[in-house]
């Protein structure tokens, strides 16, 4: 069973790279019905103001469907008010697993597939939407697909690439070369931090941020030279502390901070504060996903950022991670004729391209075209994605809540274990979650 899953979602995730790789260009003038253009008749129709809450991490207030212009569209065109649920990014898993729980349900949900399939109960909380007036135009069902269903909603087809953002223009002015090792890179290190700049930022205060690293790390190892290996953990004949490696990899983090390379408060430092960080050019690199170069191009779109792999190994790949941000739409959502509403509204060719277009999204839907891409996503294309240069992390394989590895992760730079402790701790924690799931050999 775990094999089918783990290649299930390893699939979604090869679809979604394919996609941008090929994404020269949208396509096709397939036409939509009204109420897929956002032109159906809306609760306004009755002339009563219906607010619907839509429940959203902190740490994506960059999101393309909740930029202001557009919920303000949609509530002139349509009498329907959208409340924001902000909930900050190192309590969103929790949040939403207690709203659902106890049937405080938001009328839709922003967050990721394939962790909406492990954390959220994807199919007993949520609705199946392969019938919406959209679903049709959709060109990459794979990305928001479970079970051969379509569960969540984007515009976009494309992963994210997780790796080491960094500030092109200081690269250049400081005459610095990527670093294909961890040697290379806290040489890198230390020539920034000579010129007064923080060589790199670390949010931890939100610890899924101390996940970057190790779950591109792990990946890219395991990769190469141990390729069973997440069958057989998921099987449990193996465990996390079996890879010595693994445990290097986890000192490596710990050792850039260590060096004096990072922000001081990392335990107090937060994902939100880190596009000002860029802007103000106060730091040189992030180990973090490619979003946060949209973040940071959204208020500054002269600002050149790239991203490269984590250099945990020599010659490393680039993380890659399933299509994020979607939305989806609770069962038991209070509003629910208006919470598919909004998604038809989003999925208009009309508000879909302004979207696809203000975002440098490959698009997936059928009549709404793909823009020219911005600089670092077609680097990531052209220097990544079409040689082969890419390793799912190791998030696409787990399947299980990862709340209790980032706490972990988060301890370590409180002082509270060591890498080995960690990888013994997760372990324990690993096998009673997935006993827990009813996993064979658990």
């Amino acid at each position: 069973m775990i094999s089918k899953n783990t290649k299930k979602i390893s699939a979604l995730v090869m679809a979604s790279l394919l996609s941008v790789s090929l994404a020269a260009c949208g396509s096709g003038n397939s036409g939509s019905n009204k109420a897929a253009d956002g032109e159906g008749g809306g609760s306004g129709a009755s002339g009563k103001k219906v607010t619907i809450e839509l429940a959203i991490s902190k740490s994506s207030q960059d999101s393309a469907f909740i930029q202001q212009d557009l919920l303000d569209e949609f509530e002139a065109k349509t009498n329907i008010h959208v409340n924001l649920q902000l909930i900050p990014a190192e309590q969103t898993t929790t949040v939403l697993q207690t709203k659902l729980a106890v049937e405080e349900t938001p009328d839709i949900i922003q967050y990721n597939l394939a962790s909406a399939t492990t954390d959220l109960n994807l199919e007993r909380n949520f609705e199946i939407l392969d019938n919406e007036p959209w679903a049709s135009r959709i060109v990459n069902k794979d990305v928001l697909s479970a079970s051969g269903h379509i569960y969540s909603f984007h515009v976009s087809q494309d992963t994210g690439m997780q790796g080491v953002v960094y500030n092109k223009q200081m690269f250049e002015d400081l005459g610095l070369s990527i670093p294909t090792n961890f040697e290379e890179f806290l040489a890198v290190c230390e020539k920034i931090k000579a010129a007064g700049i923080t060589p790199v930022f670390m949010p931890y205060k939100d610890n899924w941020a101390a996940n970057i690293w190790p779950a591109a790390a792990f990946a890219d190892f395991v990769a190469k030279n141990d390729p069973t290996f997440f069958d057989d953990l998921n099987s449990n004949k193996r465990k996390w502390s079996d890879i010595p490696e693994f445990k290097t990899f986890l000192e490596q983090q710990y050792e850039v901070y260590k060096k004096g390379y990072t922000n001081v408060d990392v335990l107090s430092d937060s994902y939100d504060m880190a596009v000002g960080k860029f802007l103000n050019k106060e730091v040189a690199m992030m180990f973090m996903g490619d979003w946060l170069i949209e973040g940071v191009a959204q208020q500054d779109p002269s600002m050149r950022l790239g991203v490269f792999p984590i250099p945990a190994l020599d010659n490393p790949s680039l993380g890659a991670s399933p299509l994020g941000g979607q939305l989806f739409i609770p069962k038991k959502a209070p509003h629910l004729a208006e919470a598919k509403e909004f998604l038809n509204f989003m999925a208009s060719k009309e508000v879909a391209q302004k979207i696809v277009d203000s975002k440098g999204y490959v698009s997936n839907l059928s009549d709404v075209t793909t823009p020219e891409l911005p600089e670092y996503k077609q680097d990531i294309v052209d220097n990544y994605i079409t040689p082969k240069k890419t390793v799912f992390t190791t998030d696409a394989y787990m399947l299980v809540d990862r709340t209790e590895l980032y706490r972990l992760l988060q301890d370590q730079f409180a002082g509270g274990v060591t890498p080995e402790e960690l990888l013994k701790a997760w372990d324990e924690k690993f096998a009673q979650l997935m006993k827990d799931k009813g996993v064979e050999g658990f």
